[in-house]
């Protein structure tokens, strides 16, 4: 769930170039199509930015550069619409500057750096489908990170004179609250499996399942063995973050450690010796994710499926976010369809879909996600909701928090013609402890408030992002390793493990 800030970022992995290259049927004849690409112009001319500016220094070729603006309220994002050739290869990169710098093609491949000290080169390759004449290009920084710079940008290709000038309104995307993974390699795709023979109910009885996970993350913020945890709190499930693409449709953990084996398998055995269990989390704000680079809702479901084999799975999040995933409707409706054969492929497993939210309820990306489900009979058992970053330091969050919830509920009734009581039994909420990226403040007794008001309508799922971040931090801010408020060690966890839907 969360998709956090680089506060919620895997530091110190290595930075690759990312985007499986498939078969052209035109060559690429190099030539780099991007509108002022070193900004020699003195100016931003071809790219629209929502906090940006051109400095004489530092610079990387000639004698200007991008400067972008990253604050706690604004990631400096500048993007640029080129004209591109269908069915055809690039290669896009820039010569970056800065902390958590990203560099990628909207809904498509992206990169990333966590500390560049000195210019450092990204490099992304990607191929164009069938039908696609243009892309949008984007480098941004992160949250609370500061100032980026960017040259030498280039997108290397055969393109077309452009018809329309490029965009000059300023480009905005929602908070994140998952990490920026790292990328690996594209790897073989494995094969994809038949859709299901059997067809799912067409509707749900009132949910009978009950959990509270938070997340945890074993790829940053110093993460505390899970059994401390656990014999401290009480809480015996986590949500574990992130599985994403190790090149194609390959399931990797934060898109470089091994599915099994490593760090994160270890402490999957930890937490069952301790007696209790997992669910795994798919997806985020960023990060190379399995939904995009699946070709299909049976190869996607393949993958999700390698991975409930590997851990023997009985709940499975989807934590579908920003532009490549929640706000593309192809890869939405791929999401979903992929689910509905996993429910029907694995009798008695949980599917969870997380998701932003408005104060008011879920917004028209979520809206259609909802109804998109009822009408591809996905089958669904939980829809949460994420109530932060609503962009207000002063929001009361246990207000706010119930108020979306409740357009969730009324969502969920309107699209499947649910009760109340079985609405509110198909629903989840997951927050933020302590400070949100927008520095909105839940506070101990507003996250009890809140698991007092769950169980009070017995909903199914109640987590936080997270519990890397469940203790103190000496002089609070935003940061990785706690709440950025007055706490002891793991009391929202102590909090959770109270729900019981």
């Amino acid at each position: 769930m969360q998709l956090r800030t680089p506060l919620l970022a895997a530091v110190g992995a290595a930075v690759v170039s990312v985007g499986a290259i498939l078969a052209v049927s035109t060559p690429a004849q190099a030539a780099n199509l991007v509108t002022n690409p070193d900004f020699e112009t003195g100016n931003l001319s071809g790219w629209s930015c929502s906090n940006g500016s051109v400095v004489s220094s530092p610079v990387h070729g000639g004698s200007k550069a991008l400067q972008g603006g990253a604050s706690a309220s604004d990631i400096g994002k500048c993007t640029q619409t080129v004209n591109v050739v269908p069915n055809t290869a690039y290669t896009l990169s820039a010569w970056v500057r800065g902390s958590y710098v990203y560099l990628g093609v909207t809904g498509g491949a992206s990169t990333w750096t966590p500390s560049a000290t000195a210019y450092s080169k990204l490099t992304v390759a990607f191929t164009t489908t069938a039908s696609q004449s243009s892309v949008q290009i984007y480098l941004h920084g992160w949250y609370a990170q500061g100032a980026y710079n960017a040259d030498d940008i280039a997108l290397d290709g055969p393109g077309t004179p452009p018809t329309t000038a490029p965009p000059t309104t300023p480009n905005t995307s929602p908070k994140p609250t998952t990490p920026p993974p790292t990328t690996a390699p594209p790897t073989t795709r494995p094969p994809t499996t038949a859709p299901p023979t059997t067809t799912p109910p067409t509707s749900q009885p009132p949910g009978n399942w009950h959990e509270s996970a938070p997340y945890l993350y074993f790829g940053w913020g110093e993460p505390p063995a899970p059994s401390t945890v656990m014999t401290a709190t009480g809480i015996k499930h986590f949500t574990l973050a992130f599985m994403l693409s190790g090149g194609g449709c390959v399931p990797k953990w934060d898109s470089q450690r091994p599915l099994t084996g490593g760090v994160d398998q270890q402490n999957i055995n930890a937490i069952r010796a301790a007696g209790g269990d997992i669910e795994i989390s798919f997806g985020g704000w960023s990060g190379n994710k399995l939904g995009p680079n699946c070709s299909s809702a049976a190869a996607l479901a393949d993958a999700y499926q390698q991975v409930i084999n590997a851990y023997s799975l009985k709940v499975i999040d989807i934590d579908i976010e920003n532009t490549d995933e929640f706000e593309n409707y192809t890869v939405q409706d791929r999401i979903l369809g992929a689910l509905k054969i996993v429910k029907a492929n694995n009798p008695g497993i949980k599917t969870v879909v997380t998701f932003g939210t408005a104060t008011s309820g879920p917004t028209e990306h979520g809206v259609r996600l909802i109804n998109q489900a009822k009408a591809l009979n996905a089958n669904i058992d939980v829809y949460t909701i994420m109530p932060f970053d609503f962009g207000n330091a002063s929001t009361n969050m246990y207000t706010a928090t119930i108020s979306a919830a409740e357009g969730l509920k009324n969502q969920l009734k309107s699209a499947f013609g649910w009760t109340d009581a079985v609405a509110y039994s198909h629903m989840g909420i997951s927050g933020m402890n302590g400070l949100s990226d927008n520095n909105e403040t839940t506070s101990l007794a507003q996250w009890t408030q809140i698991k007092d008001w769950s169980n009070s309508k017995h909903l199914a799922r109640l987590a936080f992002w997270s519990v890397n971040r469940d203790r103190p931090c000496p002089g609070g801010g935003l940061q990785e390793t706690c709440s950025g408020i007055a706490q002891q060690n793991w009391e929202f966890t102590k909090i959770s493990a109270g729900f019981t839907g």
